[in-house]
Parts: C-alpha cells; structure tokens; sequence
C-alpha cells in the first residue's frame, strides 16, 4: 500500500494542531486527527505566556485570540504573606504580554488554522492502533464517529495526544528524569472576582493562582500537596475556600463573587520521554509533561511544534537524514526546559523554601529589577539557571544591603 500522508499527527489540540499547521504551511501532506470535536473543553493550566504569544503572532494567529476578548495580562504577582513580589516579565520576540484563553477558545483556532493551510482535520475520530511493521512505525488504523475502521499511512506519525498518549504507549520510548505526582489542584470560574494580572498566593503547603479569561471570567486554581489529595477530594468546595482564607483579602474577594462552573482538577506526573524512534515522533505533553503550577504547558506545546516541525521538514524535503534532525530537536528541547522542569517541580511540593531562598526572596521584594526578572521565570522568559545564578543573586543581595543613596 503506497504512502498516502507525509504526516499524520495525533491529537489536534495545543501540540497537535500547530505541528500539523505548519508542516502544511510546508506544503506537505498532513492528516491531523482528533477523538474530540471542537470547540471542545480540556483541563488545562490556560496562560499563554509571552514566549506563547510570540509564537501566535508569528503564524499570524494572535488577532484571533485577541478578538474573543480575552483580557491581556501584563503583571505577575506573588504573596508570600510577609511580602508579595510584583513584576512585569521581560518581553519575549517583542511581547511581553500573556493571555489566558479558554480551551473551546484556542484549541479552535488552532484547529481552523491547520485546516486553512491544508491539513485534512478528522475530528471525533479515535485512533485504535497505531501500525508498525518491521520496527518502524507506518500509519494508524482508527474509527469516525459515524464509519467503520480505516486505516492511513505516513511517512512519520506525529503524537500528539497528551500524557496518556496511544502513540507514545504503542512505541514504549524511553522514559527519564521521572518524578512523582507532587500536587493536586482544582479549579473553576468566577464572575464578580477581580484580579491585577497572575495573581499567586504562596502559604506553608498551600498555594493558589488566578487570572482572567474569556466572557469575563477569572480562573482560580487552588493546589494541596498531593499527599493530602484524598482529604481534599472529600469535600472539594469546602476545602477549596477554606484554603482562601490564609490570605483573608483574598477570601473577601471571593465571596463576594459568584462561581460559574463545576470544580475541575486532578495531577499529572512528572517526566520526559525520549521524542522519537523510527517513523514517529512525539510533541507537548506526549513527550514532556511537568506541573502545571508555572502553567507553561500551552507555551512548550507551542515550542515543540515549532522544533519538531522544523526537524521533520528537513527528513521530508531530502536535507538530512531522519535520527540526526531529530536528535537535534530532542537535545534542543531539553536543554531549554530542564531548568524549568527542576525549579517547577520545586514549587510544586508547597513546601515552604529553606532560609537562604526566603533571604533572596526577601531581598527581591522592592528592586523592580529583579522583580522582573523573577516574574520571568514563571513567564518562560528567564532560566532558573540565569536568575539563581551566583553573580545575579550577588547583585540582588548586594543592592538589598545598601541603604538608599548608598
């Protein structure tokens, strides 16, 4: 049977749909298929933060997020009690600004770009085998919600489809850097709660996040330690504002606001696995996937489809051969996240930093400088390796210790 795609990817949301888009956009031939239909929900972190945005205006996609109203989100703020460090992250390709946009929102704007540069989109279509022979991956056999079993042929499949991914499990790459669960959050919407940008609380083995989003909305997502996962999850609302009154300001506003949906959440294992072998490749969370509590998951999405893509277009087009473009996308992509995947999972312990980070943090407090730059880092526009690093925090303590005029 002769090869009928150059691609098929797997998953047509936040990793999916880009890679398909600009592999099309490529001229090549590309089959993006999806179980859902879209628009459609997912549980998901929502902030798209700069180097997100960036990637939006250049497939010329950030007019569209704008024009559904989602507010844009120009500062980072967080309250550790005693203080609250408060920053305007550095700007990433000319734009430092983050959206939060709705999932039925992105994913279909997503999804209509990759149809629009000629991709063959099949949503509600479920993938029940992905087809190997000799070793090699070869195409996916699947079923539409209103037809029978078919079977398509690629050069190279594309997963795409999330942690649980069916291409990731038929192939068995290999797994590294593992680490536990180590938070469970849930979330949900509220009209009537106002907040200045990213608003994160910080409190001993408790944390919480919030920002705007569409219909004028806001997201708040309250995180437990995931060792206390079951008590949370036996009385999730009460528990959930409960937790808001550690910072009794905070709590005010929520009462005094009206929530508009059910309760949303879970946890996610972290871990990366290695993004390709013969005829396959994986993006987004198929091949990484760490705490959402920085929510960079939508903005590495974004990355990967532009480092895979780029490597595949170079298999595609003759340019090179097969495992060198893809061991450069593999190492390029975890040189970029690991630091982040560390500090991330970090944070996501709720445990309280020892004393020589609460003394930085302390000294970060009230130098814009450095609260920029440490904004940044939840923004994906620093490295922990660059804001950590000994000169950086010499500067900080430094400037902390010299009186005004000094």
């Amino acid at each position: 049977m002769p090869t009928e795609y150059d691609a098929i990817v797997v998953g047509a949301r936040c990793a999916g749909a880009p890679t398909a888009m600009l592999l099309a956009r490529r001229g090549y031939r590309v089959l993006v298929v999806d179980r859902a239909t879209f628009p459609s929900d997912t549980v998901s972190s929502h902030m798209v933060h700069g180097p997100g945005i960036a990637a939006l205006r250049r497939w010329g996609l950030l007019d569209r997020v704008m024009a559904t109203g989602c507010p844009p989100i120009e500062t980072y703020s967080f309250d550790f009690g005693a203080f609250t460090i408060t920053g305007n992250p550095r700007a990433h390709g000319g734009i430092a600004t983050a959206y939060a946009p709705r999932r039925t929102v992105l994913d279909k704007i997503l999804v209509d770009a990759a149809g629009e540069a000629g991709a063959e989109v099949r949503e509600d279509f479920a993938v029940d085998e992905v087809v190997v022979e000799d070793g090699c991956v070869v195409g996916i056999r699947g079923r539409g919600g209103r037809g029978g079993t078919v079977s398509e042929r690629a050069r190279v499949v594309i997963g795409a489809d999330g942690r649980n991914s069916r291409v990731a499990q038929a192939v068995g790459p290999e797994q590294y850097h593992d680490k536990p669960m180590l938070e469970w959050s849930y979330y949900s919407y509220w009209s009537g709660l106002p907040v200045d940008g990213f608003e994160i609380v910080v409190r001993p083995d408790r944390g919480w996040g919030a920002f705007p989003t569409n219909d004028g909305l806001t997201l708040l997502i309250v995180g437990w330690p995931y060792g206390e996962s079951e008590a949370y999850k036996a009385d999730v609302e009460t528990n959930y504002l409960k937790t808001l009154e550690l910072a009794p300001e905070f709590a005010d506003r929520v009462r005094a606001a009206r929530r508009e949906a059910r309760f949303t959440g879970g946890a996610v294992p972290n871990f990366f696995r290695k993004p390709f072998g013969p005829g396959w490749a994986l993006v987004g969370d198929a091949g990484y996937t760490k705490d959402p509590i920085t929510a960079q998951g939508i903005s590495d999405a974004f990355r990967h489809a532009e480092l895979c893509s780029t490597a595949l277009d170079e298999v595609l087009n003759g340019g090179r051969p097969f495992d060198d473009a893809m061991a450069d996308y593999h190492r390029t992509r975890d040189a970029a996240v690991l630091p982040i995947y560390e500090f991330t999972a970090q944070l996501a312990t709720l445990q309280a930093p020892p004393l020589e980070m609460q003394q930085l943090l302390g000294a970060v407090h009230g130098n814009q400088d450095a609260m920029d730059a440490f904004a940044g880092i939840t923004a994906g526009t620093v490295s922990p390796i660059e804001f950590f690093h000994p000169e950086h925090v010499g500067r900080i303590m430094g400037a902390a210790a010299t009186p005004i005029g000094g």
